[in-house]
């Protein structure tokens, strides 16, 4: 899977519970949408939603990454309408062997500016993203989308031509 040729990159390496593992590269091409293109594993088959939170702190896991990237203050939402966090990515779906391959692009989640992602973190949750229509407590505010299983904080990345 190749990424697309941008000025700006970055990279997450995700780990988590029950052997979740992968790769995340995040590339910002020159219209500002951002390309992020990887494989996680180790998850349970089927969807888990995938989110950008405020924190790039993993010191207690990836519960300490903090809530869902929201510096406009938006309710929760899925990914193709204006109503939701910057950070709501959706969901990704992982196959029968646990991996889900993962592209997706993005103009509300850059790399730089005053709402860049660098230094946060990605976080895959156990269950489906209800995208804020659930109808659940907390739809509007998480997806209702479980716990985490996964996550990882998002630094540059050391080269253009770095392979993943």
């Amino acid at each position: 899977m190749e990424a697309p040729r941008g000025n700006l990159r970055a990279v997450a390496l995700i780990a988590g519970d029950n052997n979740v593992r992968g790769c995340l590269q995040f590339v910002q091409d020159i219209s500002g949408t951002t390309h992020v293109t990887g494989k996680i594993s180790g998850l349970s088959p089927g969807f888990h939603g995938f989110h950008i939170h405020s924190f790039g702190d993993t010191t207690n896991g990836c519960i300490s990454t903090g809530p869902h990237f929201n510096p406009l203050n938006r309710v929760h939402g899925p990914p193709n309408e204006e109503e939701r966090h910057a950070g709501d990515l959706g969901n990704i779906l992982a196959g029968s062997n646990g991996v889900a391959e993962i592209l997706i692009k993005d103009k509300h989640i850059p790399l730089s500016g005053q709402y860049s992602i660098l230094g946060r973190a990605v976080v895959v949750h156990a269950d489906p993203d209800d995208l804020g229509k659930g109808g659940h407590k907390l739809s509007k505010s998480t997806g209702n989308a479980g716990s985490r299983v996964g996550c990882g904080i998002i630094g540059l990345q050391s080269s253009a031509d770095a392979k993943l």
